[in-house]
């Protein structure tokens, strides 16, 4: 149920991020989910791609630092309060959100979420979420979204 987010360092350059997304382009790797926090002289961009394992590889070669992280997909009812919801059954645990952002598209007509918890609490996580009703996505239906 854990599905591979890639994150890599941009130096905050003109022509960086339009040259990673041709990188994925000309490799026919979809983004799905992206978010990019950056400070003055470099963005952290995350991504879940619908191929993993050849985004980080084609990235490296082309000389980005790239890393692969572990995270939470999870699917909400697209309605008020079904973020909050889904956020209070956390609520008492030890399990801390590091950050989170949302999904380009739907699945199954629901909103999605990317959830990124601290390792040793990912088991903890997820069975809290399962246990509260709220839907936990495989990493291959994530993938093919």
């Amino acid at each position: 149920m854990l599905v591979k987010q890639i994150s890599l360092f941009v130096e905050n350059k003109s022509g960086r991020l339009a040259e990673v997304t041709r990188i994925l382009a000309e490799n026919l790797i979809d983004i799905n989910a992206i978010s990019i926090a950056d400070t003055t002289s470099f963005g952290i961009l995350r991504m879940i791609v619908n191929d993993p394992d050849k985004a980080e590889e084609k990235l490296k070669d082309a000389g980005f630092t790239v890393g692969v992280t572990n995270v939470i997909a999870i699917a909400l009812k697209d309605e008020p309060g079904a973020l909050a919801e889904a956020l209070g059954c956390l609520e008492g645990s030890e399990a801390e959100i590091e950050y989170m952002y949302a999904f380009v598209g739907k699945f199954q007509n629901k909103a999605l979420v990317i959830l990124k918890v601290n390792d040793e609490e990912i088991s903890t996580v997820i069975d809290l979420l399962l246990k509260n009703g709220i839907q936990v996505l495989k990493a291959q239906e994530v993938y093919a979204i």
